[in-house]
């Protein structure tokens, strides 16, 4: 997909190199319809610049820099040389993803989708999220509730949400703690279990999140956390731990939290 429009000055853009001038490059913008940019050969590379050939070639992909943007006589501005590694390298992950959202999209939609549909669909994602990726992740990560401020159909919401959990590879991080959990009534065992599924939240945590309880060795339990965020996941595990001491010390146990392990076997 292209974006209609016009890129904004400072912005990275990706593009490919169509031709080589004494003077300087013109650069196919990827991103944006129609549009190409120019830049001067004091704009390609660092210090004195004998061949631009032995800097870049026709059919490169390469980031710029937008310097200026004259709409009335339609010329675009481009630096080669502003670009440093790590924005480089950034901004080609983000195009890369951007190709991947829109190939979503018409798995989503199907290819005879029609024109003026798909560009409500894109811009609806773009204006909640700002690229196509980033709205495919969420709903990924967190189903419908992500889009639930998207002004489209049920049925849209739904195909993008189907299609995100069969395409997006979300990254989830792991956190694990231990709750050592004793009760001295006749009921301790009674107590201890009521505590570990009220650790567990009782099928009320996160959809995104996912929660492992195991036994360790009396007195001690691991809860493990898998989230998409280290925030969400250390977050939840504090509220597992709490939710299981509270429980315990209701009937009359004790409950204590740490993050490493006390016993010998695994």
């Amino acid at each position: 997909m292209k974006y209609e429009g016009w890129p904004d000055p400072g912005e990275l853009v990706v593009g490919k190199v169509d031709e080589i001038e004494d003077f300087g490059v013109f650069v196919d913008l990827e991103e944006y319809e129609g549009k190409r940019g120019l830049a001067h050969i004091s704009e390609v590379a660092s210090g004195w610049i004998k061949n631009i050939s032995d800097h870049v070639k026709e059919g490169q992909t390469v980031v710029a820099k937008v310097l200026d943007v004259d709409t009335s006589s339609q010329q675009i501005d481009l630096s080669i040389k502003d670009v440093n590694d790590h924005q480089r390298s950034e901004t080609i992950q983000r195009w890369k993803n951007e190709q991947k959202a829109d190939k979503w999209l018409t798995l989503a939609f199907g290819e005879d989708m029609a024109d003026d549909r798909f560009r409500e669909v894109v811009d609806e994602l773009l204006d909640e999220f700002g690229s196509l990726y980033d709205g495919f992740e969420q709903a990924a990560i967190h189903g419908q509730p992500a889009l639930e401020d998207v002004d489209l159909p049920e049925s849209d919401i739904t195909a993008i949400v189907e299609t995100a959990r069969e395409n997006v590879s979300v990254p989830y991080v792991t956190v694990t703690g231990y709750v050592d959990i004793e009760s001295p009534n006749p009921s301790g065992v009674d107590d201890v279990q009521d505590a570990l599924k009220a650790a567990e939240g009782n099928g009320e945590i996160p959809e995104e999140v996912d929660m492992e309880v195991t036994y360790v060795g009396a007195p001690e339990y691991r809860i493990r956390i898998q989230a998409p965020t280290y925030k969400t996941a250390e977050s939840e595990l504090e509220r597992a731990a709490e939710r299981a001491i509270a429980t315990i010390e209701d009937a009359g146990g004790s409950g204590e939290f740490h993050r490493e392990r006390r016993t010998d076997d695994e």
